[in-house]
């Protein structure tokens, strides 16, 4: 009886491990779905696409080199958004290049008011990361910190490798941190998905910085699959 109950008890435990196990796969790929869908409404929403095309028309008639450059940034910024869409798990490089598209193509439409700064080790670019996160966070720098401020402002990415994570840091010295600053755009979805990837070994948080504006950091472990 003794074997028996404990074997009992054994495939129990098995099944309710699968159980669990499943239950977290139906999570992470519901997260991962409502990301890529809400990444995708931010990208190709009408207002965005329209102020971006309209000013692409007016500088086509009056620089037509500052015109390319928009074309150019444009385009590399909506392949590299529906690779996003397509993929849960992407790289650091390929985040980086979506958040420097959209970064250049938001410096033509905000002018002097907008510059940026991203700094990166090239050793880092291949390292795996989930894809759609640090647009988020780049997005909300412009929208909730720059675009509000009536002076120039900076926008600054950095990536480092420390203590067995990948620590990005996104900057702005905007108008400082507030109640949007910290639940704008796709904020809660990043806290879901890296709880549901990774438990307690990741993190993001959002404060205001000490030189002013407001400091994102998100630290995914380095070791993971970016999944």
């Amino acid at each position: 009886m003794e074997t028996v109950t404990g074997l009992l008890r054994e495939r129990l435990r098995q099944r309710g491990l699968a159980i669990e196990t499943a239950r977290r796969a139906q999570e992470l790929e519901r997260a991962a779905l409502h990301a890529r869908l809400s990444a995708l409404q931010a990208q190709v929403e009408p207002h965005f696409l329209f102020n971006t095309l309209a000013n692409l028309k007016y500088l086509i008639r009056t620089d037509p080199e500052r015109a390319q450059g928009m074309l150019d940034s444009l385009v590399g910024y909506l392949q590299s958004a529906l690779h996003d869409m397509r993929a849960v798990s992407s790289t650091l490089g390929r985040e980086l290049a979506l958040a420097r598209n959209y970064l250049s193509l938001m410096s033509v439409r905000m002018g002097p008011r907008l510059r940026f700064r991203i700094d990166a080790p090239d050793d880092l670019l291949a390292v795996p990361m989930p894809a759609a996160m640090l647009i988020s966070l780049v997005e909300n720098a412009v929208k909730h910190g720059l675009e509000r401020a009536t002076r120039p402002g900076t926008v600054t990415i950095a990536a480092r490798a420390e203590g067995g994570a990948l620590r990005l840091h996104v900057n702005d010295d905007g108008v400082g941190f507030t109640d949007q600053a910290g639940q704008g755009f796709g904020l809660s979805n990043i806290h879901e998905r890296l709880a549901l990837l990774y438990g307690g070994a990741a993190s993001l948080t959002v404060s205001g910085a000490p030189e002013g504006g407001v400091e994102a950091v998100l630290t995914p472990p380095l070791a993971a699959t970016g999944a």
